[in-house]
């Protein structure tokens, strides 16, 4: 057990930002609304799988939305508490332990919040090991949980309860009000026992994402080693280096879906890589060749800082570094391609794991 103080969350915001794939949020705002709970209410006690009772009930925080709007419509510390609030109503009993639904983005902060506040420990798990755009893409469907009641709340004052049958559903009905909302809502969903939780999170994302950012603060060393010591953290890859040509980049059905066309650099110079998003970077190309795709972990960082760029902050001119990471075992089974594989997202190729290409392509 340690805490989580306002030097945690520096660290954490960083690292969930490159594990967020360009998704899961802006985490800066999520940075300076967790910094402030924690002036307000204390530090946050941070568990380990070890440390968690079977009888504990865990419940994960997060928000909905297209990260473009999250920007423009900040959530308040009420947002963030009162589908937690809620669900307590609803059940009938004390949440014991909060923790994050994904640890990329915005998400990895949000539950903190709610632990600040109602001086609940955190989790140091979560259910992706990275940021997805749909509900459920989550650990806990691929293991057949239950997400019910779902409790939702938006800036507006007002809150939900759903009994989706299932993570799709979840999806189904969750992003609809969420579009009803004003395009972003917050979320708490699987309300679940630790001895279930034990057995279906991905352990240790938080610390993970924490090292992460501890390597990229870091300004003793230069941004390249920098980004090695991160790709050596998370057996990474670095696809190539390149300027931004091209984005293409709208607001579709909850979501922000584009994509973003480069011109290799050094290395690469002359030729051509392309990166497809919707919220999180899914795929990565070079020419047609396939070079990365989801459920595996695609990033973008600056040239000059090594820090991540999330999809709606890529801008015309940037020169940035895309790098790859191995996902979880759990996306790797069949439901979990099904799930959160190309195919889902559309493409018409299957998917391959990041390291099969890379041998491919030398």
């Amino acid at each position: 057990m340690r805490y989580i103080d306002e030097q945690t969350i520096e660290k954490i915001a960083l690292g969930a930002a490159v594990l967020g794939t360009g998704g899961g949020g802006d985490p800066y705002i999520g940075k300076l609304m967790a910094k402030e709970a924690i002036r307000k209410y204390g530090p946050v006690k941070l568990i380990s799988l070890d440390e968690l009772e079977d009888d504990q009930l865990v419940v994960t925080v997060s928000g909905m939305g297209a990260p473009t709007v999250v920007i423009e419509k900040i959530p308040s510390e009420h947002e963030m508490t009162a589908p937690f609030e809620t669900l307590e109503k609803v059940l009938e009993r004390k949440i014991d332990v909060v923790m994050p639904i994904e640890v990329g983005g915005i998400n990895s902060l949000f539950p903190i919040i709610a632990a600040a506040k109602k001086g609940l420990p955190m989790l140091d798990a979560d259910a992706m090991g990275r940021a997805f755009p749909e509900a459920q893409m989550v650990t806990f469907y691929l293991e057949g949980f239950d997400p019910s009641p779902v409790t939702m709340a938006d800036d507006k004052g007002n809150t939900v309860v759903l009994y989706p049958q299932d993570g799709m559903w979840t999806e189904r009905l969750s992003r609809a009000l969420t579009i009803e909302m004003g395009g972003s809502s917050s979320v708490c969903e699987y309300s679940l026992f630790g001895k279930d939780v034990k057995t279906s999170v991905i352990p240790d994302t938080l610390s993970l994402v924490e090292r992460i950012g501890e390597f990229l603060l870091d300004n003793q060393m230069k941004e390249h080693v920098r980004i090695n010591k991160m790709l050596e953290e998370l057996n990474g890859y670095r696809l190539f280096e390149g300027k931004i040509a091209d984005i293409e980049r709208r607001l579709s059905g909850g979501f922000t879906i584009g994509s973003a066309k480069l011109d290799g650099s050094r290395n690469e110079q002359g030729k051509t890589f392309t990166i497809y998003f919707q919220n999180e970077y899914l795929v990565a190309k070079e020419g047609e060749h396939l070079l990365c795709s989801t459920p595996d972990l695609i990033a973008v960082l600056d040239v000059e800082t090594g820090f991540p760029i999330t999809t709606e902050r890529m801008k015309y001119g940037a020169r940035v570094v895309v790098v790859a990471f191995p996902c979880h075992d759990k996306w790797r089974t069949l439901k979990g391609i099904e799930t959160a594989g190309p195919r889902y997202f559309g493409y018409d190729f299957d998917y391959k794991p990041v390291e099969v290409l890379r041998k491919e392509r030398r």
